[in-house]
């Protein structure tokens, strides 16, 4: 269920940006919102500069990036340390 709400927010289109994630309706990739927010750009200032996106378009990328985390498997490899001769 979760999936097919994201589905309704976000989209793919070769068209648009490449192909990349956006915002449904917008051009702004969902990966650039994540981006300012890492770099502790407010909500606020994100708004300001992308006048098209609201609060629920930053709203879905973080959603979609938790649920990106949450669905990735982690395999853990056993490393042996070798002397060189």
């Amino acid at each position: 269920m979760f999936q097919e709400n994201l589905s309704k927010r976000i989209e793919i289109n070769p068209r648009i940006m490449v192909g990349k994630l956006v915002i449904k309706g917008t051009r702004i990739p969902v990966e650039i919102i994540l981006r300012k927010l890492a770099q502790n750009v407010s909500m606020d200032k994100i708004l300001q500069d992308y006048p098209n996106l609201t609060s629920k378009g930053i709203q879905t990328a973080l959603e979609y990036a938790a649920e990106s985390v949450h669905r990735e498997k982690v395999h853990f490899v056993p490393v042996t340390l070798r002397e060189e001769l």
